[in-house]
Protein backbone atom coordinates (compact mmCIF):
# COMPACT_ATOMS: atom_id res chain seq x y z
CA UNK A 1 0.00 0.00 0.00
CA UNK A 2 2.39 2.64 0.88
CA UNK A 3 4.43 1.93 -1.95
CA UNK A 4 1.64 2.73 -4.46
CA UNK A 5 1.17 5.62 -2.38
CA UNK A 6 4.32 7.22 -2.74
CA UNK A 7 4.41 5.98 -6.59
CA UNK A 8 1.00 8.09 -7.17
CA UNK A 9 1.50 10.98 -5.38
CA UNK A 10 4.98 11.16 -6.66
CA UNK A 11 6.98 11.17 -3.25
CA UNK A 12 9.92 9.61 -1.87
CA UNK A 13 9.91 8.29 1.63
CA UNK A 14 11.81 6.18 3.95
CA UNK A 15 9.21 3.47 4.63
CA UNK A 16 10.82 2.38 7.96
CA UNK A 17 10.33 5.78 9.17
CA UNK A 18 6.33 5.36 7.35
CA UNK A 19 6.07 2.55 9.29
CA UNK A 20 7.10 3.56 12.53
CA UNK A 21 4.56 6.86 12.34
CA UNK A 22 1.91 4.71 11.52
CA UNK A 23 2.40 2.46 14.20
CA UNK A 24 2.27 5.14 16.91
CA UNK A 25 -0.78 6.85 15.05
CA UNK A 26 -2.66 3.25 15.37
CA UNK A 27 -1.56 3.49 19.20
CA UNK A 28 -3.18 6.43 19.59
CA UNK A 29 -6.25 6.36 17.83
CA UNK A 30 -6.89 3.13 20.66
CA UNK A 31 -7.25 5.70 22.73
CA UNK A 32 -8.24 8.75 21.64
CA UNK A 33 -11.43 10.65 21.84
CA UNK A 34 -12.39 13.35 19.95
CA UNK A 35 -15.33 15.72 19.55
CA UNK A 36 -17.26 16.05 16.23
CA UNK A 37 -17.26 19.52 14.93
CA UNK A 38 -20.43 19.59 12.67
CA UNK A 39 -20.80 23.38 12.98
CA UNK A 40 -17.55 25.89 12.65
CA UNK A 41 -17.00 29.59 11.22
CA UNK A 42 -15.32 30.13 7.82
CA UNK A 43 -13.87 33.77 6.35
CA UNK A 44 -16.30 36.06 4.26
CA UNK A 45 -15.07 35.59 0.29
CA UNK A 46 -13.62 38.14 -1.91
CA UNK A 47 -15.84 39.22 -4.89
CA UNK A 48 -16.49 36.18 -7.09
CA UNK A 49 -16.42 33.94 -4.46
CA UNK A 50 -12.15 33.03 -5.57
CA UNK A 51 -10.76 34.37 -2.17
CA UNK A 52 -11.05 34.44 1.58
CA UNK A 53 -10.84 37.91 3.52
CA UNK A 54 -8.51 37.20 6.00
CA UNK A 55 -9.75 38.20 9.71
CA UNK A 56 -13.51 38.59 8.18
CA UNK A 57 -16.02 35.84 9.34
CA UNK A 58 -19.42 35.02 8.31
CA UNK A 59 -22.10 35.65 10.70
CA UNK A 60 -23.75 32.18 9.89
CA UNK A 61 -21.51 28.59 10.50
CA UNK A 62 -20.61 26.19 7.81
CA UNK A 63 -22.84 23.36 8.87
CA UNK A 64 -21.49 19.74 7.59
CA UNK A 65 -25.56 17.91 8.43
CA UNK A 66 -26.21 19.65 5.17
CA UNK A 67 -23.55 17.79 3.33
CA UNK A 68 -23.29 14.79 5.38
CA UNK A 69 -26.00 11.97 7.27
CA UNK A 70 -25.55 11.58 11.35
CA UNK A 71 -24.36 8.03 10.47
CA UNK A 72 -21.08 9.63 9.64
CA UNK A 73 -20.33 10.94 13.05
CA UNK A 74 -18.42 7.79 14.30
CA UNK A 75 -15.66 8.52 11.04
CA UNK A 76 -15.52 12.14 11.91
CA UNK A 77 -14.20 11.41 15.58
CA UNK A 78 -11.86 8.93 13.92
CA UNK A 79 -11.04 11.71 11.32
CA UNK A 80 -10.77 14.73 14.13
CA UNK A 81 -8.64 12.19 15.98
CA UNK A 82 -5.94 11.75 13.89
CA UNK A 83 -6.08 15.51 13.24
CA UNK A 84 -5.44 15.63 16.59
CA UNK A 85 -2.56 13.55 16.18
CA UNK A 86 -0.63 14.90 13.73
CA UNK A 87 -0.56 18.52 15.79
CA UNK A 88 0.30 17.16 18.36
CA UNK A 89 3.53 15.17 16.61
CA UNK A 90 4.20 17.71 14.00
CA UNK A 91 3.34 20.82 15.51
CA UNK A 92 2.12 22.36 12.49
CA UNK A 93 0.23 25.46 12.88
CA UNK A 94 -2.94 23.83 10.26
CA UNK A 95 -3.90 21.18 9.35
CA UNK A 96 -7.21 19.96 7.41
CA UNK A 97 -9.13 16.55 5.85
CA UNK A 98 -10.78 17.39 3.33
CA UNK A 99 -13.20 14.76 1.27
CA UNK A 100 -14.16 14.89 -2.59
CA UNK A 101 -17.68 15.30 -2.81
CA UNK A 102 -20.82 16.27 -4.94
CA UNK A 103 -22.12 19.30 -4.25
CA UNK A 104 -23.91 22.22 -5.47
CA UNK A 105 -23.77 20.48 -8.99
CA UNK A 106 -20.00 19.84 -9.30
CA UNK A 107 -17.63 18.20 -7.20
CA UNK A 108 -16.15 20.13 -4.70
CA UNK A 109 -13.58 19.26 -1.76
CA UNK A 110 -15.72 19.25 1.69
CA UNK A 111 -13.91 19.82 4.85
CA UNK A 112 -14.35 17.23 7.31
CA UNK A 113 -11.93 17.98 10.56
CA UNK A 114 -9.28 20.13 10.95
CA UNK A 115 -7.24 22.61 13.17
CA UNK A 116 -6.54 25.69 13.24
CA UNK A 117 -8.05 29.06 12.04
CA UNK A 118 -10.76 29.47 9.88
CA UNK A 119 -10.48 28.86 6.27
CA UNK A 120 -13.01 27.88 3.69
CA UNK A 121 -15.29 24.74 3.89
CA UNK A 122 -15.45 24.21 0.39
CA UNK A 123 -13.29 24.20 -2.67
CA UNK A 124 -14.76 24.05 -6.18
CA UNK A 125 -12.41 20.93 -7.98
CA UNK A 126 -12.31 22.58 -11.62
CA UNK A 127 -9.17 23.60 -13.80
CA UNK A 128 -9.99 27.33 -13.41
CA UNK A 129 -10.12 27.13 -10.12
CA UNK A 130 -6.98 24.97 -10.22
CA UNK A 131 -5.06 27.91 -11.34
CA UNK A 132 -4.76 29.37 -7.44
CA UNK A 133 -5.25 26.69 -5.69
CA UNK A 134 -2.70 24.30 -4.50
CA UNK A 135 -5.64 21.69 -3.05
CA UNK A 136 -7.37 21.99 -5.71
CA UNK A 137 -4.63 21.23 -8.40
CA UNK A 138 -3.85 18.47 -5.72
CA UNK A 139 -7.28 16.82 -6.44
CA UNK A 140 -7.50 17.07 -10.00
CA UNK A 141 -3.81 15.15 -10.78
CA UNK A 142 -3.36 13.21 -7.23
CA UNK A 143 0.23 14.29 -6.90
CA UNK A 144 1.58 15.97 -3.97
CA UNK A 145 3.12 19.50 -3.31
CA UNK A 146 5.44 20.04 -0.29
CA UNK A 147 6.01 23.79 -0.62
CA UNK A 148 8.55 24.73 2.17
CA UNK A 149 8.76 28.33 0.66
CA UNK A 150 5.16 29.27 0.23
CA UNK A 151 7.13 33.09 -1.06
CA UNK A 152 9.66 31.85 -3.49
CA UNK A 153 6.78 29.23 -4.95
CA UNK A 154 4.61 32.02 -5.92
CA UNK A 155 7.12 34.36 -6.97
CA UNK A 156 7.96 31.17 -9.43
CA UNK A 157 4.04 31.28 -10.97
CA UNK A 158 3.18 28.43 -8.61
CA UNK A 159 -0.73 27.80 -7.72
CA UNK A 160 -1.89 29.24 -4.68
CA UNK A 161 -4.49 29.85 -2.38
CA UNK A 162 -3.74 32.31 -0.02
CA UNK A 163 -5.91 31.75 3.34
CA UNK A 164 -3.16 33.08 6.17
CA UNK A 165 -0.60 35.42 4.99
CA UNK A 166 0.98 33.99 7.80
CA UNK A 167 1.97 30.97 6.04
CA UNK A 168 5.20 29.97 4.73
CA UNK A 169 5.20 26.26 3.80
CA UNK A 170 2.67 24.00 2.84
CA UNK A 171 2.25 20.60 2.07
CA UNK A 172 -0.57 19.23 -0.05
CA UNK A 173 -1.19 15.25 -0.30
CA UNK A 174 -3.76 13.45 -1.78
CA UNK A 175 -6.15 10.94 -1.18
CA UNK A 176 -6.52 7.60 -2.60
CA UNK A 177 -9.45 4.88 -2.81
CA UNK A 178 -8.48 1.30 -2.95
CA UNK A 179 -8.36 1.76 -6.63
CA UNK A 180 -6.09 4.39 -6.60
CA UNK A 181 -8.84 6.95 -7.65
CA UNK A 182 -8.22 10.90 -5.60
CA UNK A 183 -11.24 11.18 -2.59
CA UNK A 184 -9.24 13.88 -1.31
CA UNK A 185 -6.59 15.31 0.25
CA UNK A 186 -4.68 16.88 3.02
CA UNK A 187 -3.19 20.17 3.42
CA UNK A 188 -0.84 20.85 6.45
CA UNK A 189 0.17 24.75 6.83
CA UNK A 190 3.27 26.01 9.15
CA UNK A 191 4.51 29.38 9.90
CA UNK A 192 7.94 28.90 9.35
CA UNK A 193 9.63 27.95 5.92
CA UNK A 194 11.48 24.75 5.48
CA UNK A 195 9.02 22.92 7.77
CA UNK A 196 8.29 20.21 6.19
CA UNK A 197 11.08 17.49 6.75
CA UNK A 198 11.20 13.62 5.79
CA UNK A 199 10.22 13.17 9.05
CA UNK A 200 7.18 15.45 8.93
CA UNK A 201 6.37 14.10 5.68
CA UNK A 202 6.50 10.63 6.45
CA UNK A 203 3.88 11.94 8.99
CA UNK A 204 1.63 13.02 6.44
CA UNK A 205 1.86 9.81 4.52
CA UNK A 206 0.99 7.88 7.56
CA UNK A 207 -1.61 10.25 8.06
CA UNK A 208 -3.08 9.78 5.07
CA UNK A 209 -2.79 6.33 4.50
CA UNK A 210 -5.30 5.96 7.49
CA UNK A 211 -7.48 8.78 6.76
CA UNK A 212 -8.43 6.71 3.87
CA UNK A 213 -9.52 4.23 5.60
CA UNK A 214 -12.69 6.51 7.71
CA UNK A 215 -14.16 8.80 5.12
CA UNK A 216 -17.71 8.57 5.03
CA UNK A 217 -19.77 7.55 2.05
CA UNK A 218 -20.47 10.64 -0.21
CA UNK A 219 -23.70 12.06 -0.59
CA UNK A 220 -24.88 12.87 -4.28
CA UNK A 221 -27.32 15.52 -4.47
Amino acid sequence: MLLSYLENAQLSAEPKLVANKQQALQQYLNNASADVRWQYQIPELGEGGACSLFGHLQEQPFDLREHLPSSSEAKLRKLQAIVDFVVQESGVDWFGIYQSQHIEGQPQLLKLAYYGAPSRPLFPINPDFATTSNNVQVALSGVARVINDVEDYVANGGEYYTCDPKVKAESCLPLYDETGKVVGIIDAEAFTDKFFTPDQVALLIAACLEISKHLPTSRQD
